[in-house]
């Protein structure tokens, strides 16, 4: 049960290029964002649909694969933990990010 405290899942699409950076001694960071679409019934019957839009960061073997064989558009399923943290931008203002850690990363779609 401790494995489910935190997990998230998404199929999505890839909004942008993946931004990937190699730090000092090899190690791989991937950034990139993910479309997710759902749609609800209103209360006159029309279906409206929303979109979502995740920051998904991958390491290591994860982002060797986004870097190998994801680009825009293209539909992907992740797996990872949700994360928030906080920086200070040039301006000293205080900005806070959502985004999950993806750990498993499924190319989809063709």
């Amino acid at each position: 049960m401790n494995a489910m405290k935190n997990k998230v899942q998404l199929i999505g699409h890839v909004g942008q290029e993946p931004e990937i950076k190699t730090f000092d001694g090899g190690k791989k960071l991937a950034n990139i964002t993910i479309a997710t679409n759902d749609y609800y019934i209103n209360d006159k019957g029309d279906k409206v649909e929303q979109t979502e839009w995740h920051r998904v960061s991958a390491w290591g073997k994860a982002a060797d694969i986004v870097e190998k064989y994801v680009t825009k558009g293209k539909e992907i399923a992740i797996e990872g933990k949700l994360t928030h943290r906080s920086y200070e931008d040039k301006d000293g203002n205080k900005r806070y990010i959502t985004e999950v850690i993806a750990n498993d990363i499924l190319l989809l779609g063709k």
